[in-house]
């Protein structure tokens, strides 16, 4: 076919796996269509039939993206593979577009924050860009997020050295930063009462409330839409957890109260917890860090994350007699009692036992927080 930009419009998503749709007009360049819907420029060559990607349909023009394969036909025809000229987001848009195929969308959309939050270059060409440039920005990111950011740029400066976008990797001789140690802090049950009563109704109270009684993660209960609420259970899809595992888990009555019912009507994939700005309700809350810390000047305590509620609800039920491979279904857990060889044959969902321990811990906030 003849590519054009109604044709490329026009193309459903992939039944099954890829699909590629080439152009008449340059060999080897076309549109490849994944299950999801997602479109990108490619470009097939060799004989070994190499195939690269160009940019990402909507980012990169259908005529920018042809005048980019027949250069790269011609280049690699001639046997030349020196660095070219293209700018950090043109050579982003290509990276991330890869990513987006080959990687979890969570893990794209991670890689799509990072890059786009601390390293914003524009259209600075790659090859003007040096080591004091990366490591100045690097060194502004403070906490976990400085190791996560430096892995994450290392990786793309890698492809682009790959793709011959760098005469050398300017990351070469940085030295990578230590992870951060895991935190152990769990929070007392005078602190979890003080921030269960300092939370309001809004999104940002129901999300906390809804970690300290179920454990799950952030990004996974402020993701939450009707279409993951059962009657006496919540269902995490494979793309929403962090293993890529569905996750099945009980929810007791005081979870129930806290989902808004008005918002379960209707779209069922509407998020149950919009960002305040979102009118269409297809953005999920995000204004975590000003909340937070409203949040903690109410409640009085400090040094404290979202995350560590996690930590404490699997130590609050170990206090309660839960047993760990439970506590472990709840969580998601693959590794621990579920790892290895154990993972692999056991397949008791441990429903009853999970659904008990939900209700042991509600009983035990309820005596808490006398509610």
């Amino acid at each position: 076919m003849t590519l054009t930009e109604l044709s490329i419009k026009a193309l459903k998503p992939a039944d099954n796996n890829a699909e590629i749709h080439y152009d008449k007009s340059v060999p080897g360049f076309g549109v490849r269509v994944t299950k999801s819907g997602a479109k990108s420029f490619i470009l097939t060559h060799g004989a070994r039939r190499h195939r690269e990607t160009i940019g990402r349909v909507g980012v990169v023009g259908l005529q920018e993206a042809r005048a980019e394969a027949k250069r790269r036909l011609a280049e690699y025809t001639l046997g030349k593979h020196r660095p070219r000229a293209i700018s950090w987001a043109t050579a982003l848009s290509q990276y991330l577009a890869e990513v987006e195929e080959k990687r979890r969308k969570s893990t794209h959309n991670e890689y799509e924050r990072i890059l786009g939050k601390y390293f914003r270059f524009g259209d600075t060409r790659m090859s003007d860009i040096g080591a004091n440039d990366l490591h100045r920005d690097l060194d502004k990111i403070k906490g976990s997020e400085h190791f996560h950011a430096y892995i994450t740029l290392r990786a793309f400066i890698r492809w682009a050295h790959r793709k011959f976008y760098l005469d050398k990797n300017p990351m070469e001789r940085m030295q990578r930063p230590e992870p951060s140690k895991p935190r152990a802090r769990i929070l007392t049950d005078e602190e979890l009462k003080r921030i269960w009563t300092a939370a309001d109704d809004g999104p940002f109270g129901n999300i906390v409330k809804l970690l300290i009684l179920t454990g799950q993660r952030r990004g996974e209960i402020s993701k939450l839409t009707a279409a993951m609420i059962k009657d006496d259970s919540i269902t995490f899809p494979t793309w929403l957890t962090k293993n890529g595992r569905e996750h099945t888990f009980p929810i007791g009555l005081i979870s129930k109260s806290l989902l808004p019912r008005s918002l379960r009507q209707g779209d069922p994939n509407r998020f149950l917890f919009p960002a305040k700005s979102s009118n269409q309700l297809q953005t999920p809350f995000n204004g975590f860090s000003k909340s937070k810390d409203a949040l903690d000047r109410r409640s009085g305590v400090s040094n404290w994350t979202l995350h560590d509620l996690r930590r404490t609800f699997a130590s609050g039920l170990a206090a309660q007699g839960v047993s760990l491979p439970v506590i472990e279904r709840i969580l998601n857990h693959v590794s621990g009692s579920f790892g290895g060889i154990v993972g692999v044959y056991q397949r008791y969902d441990f429903f009853p036992e999970m659904k008990a321990a939900v209700e042991r811990w509600e009983g035990h906030l309820l005596t808490l927080l006398k509610i």
